[in-house]
């Protein structure tokens, strides 16, 4: 029955979006959680960005292109640096580094995570739908 291969490897592919978008939320979370942390001594590096890189694998059970995380990675721009010479993460010249997350770009990384989410979970509900519908027509049969 091709038509039901086709489903199941659908649920498939939207499965391993799902599961790669929930990461990806994680760790926008995570930086986005930390954008103020400063470091626990004086003149030490605060929480750094990380960044996810995703690859495609073939799952040879149903033949699909899926996608997994291929690595978490950190962010190697530079620290913003703040004049707060009060501050118990400060150096010695009263700068403390901040962490190098930009707030805008994890907010819009975090919208286009949720849609990408969103639409994964979109066709895994319809693929989900399709198969029932054959279940029952089948059974009508």
């Amino acid at each position: 029955m091709p038509g039901a291969d086709a489903l199941k490897a659908s649920l498939r592919i939207a499965g391993s979006g799902l599961e790669a978008q929930s990461t990806r939320l994680r760790i926008i979370s995570e930086n986005i959680a930390n954008a103020q942390s400063t470091a626990n001594v004086p003149g030490g590096d605060p929480y750094t960005r990380q960044t996810i890189s995703f690859e495609n694998t073939l799952d040879r059970a149903s033949g699909a292109e899926l996608v997994k995380v291929k690595d978490i990675g950190r962010d190697s721009s530079p620290f913003r640096l703040e004049q707060d010479p009060g501050n118990p993460a400060a150096d010695a010249k009263g700068f403390v580094k901040l962490p190098n997350v930009d707030m805008l770009v994890e907010l819009a990384d975090l919208r286009e995570a949720n849609r990408s989410y969103e639409a994964n979970l979109q066709v895994a509900k319809q693929s989900s739908d399709l198969m029932n519908q054959t279940v029952g027509l089948l059974k009508n049969i």
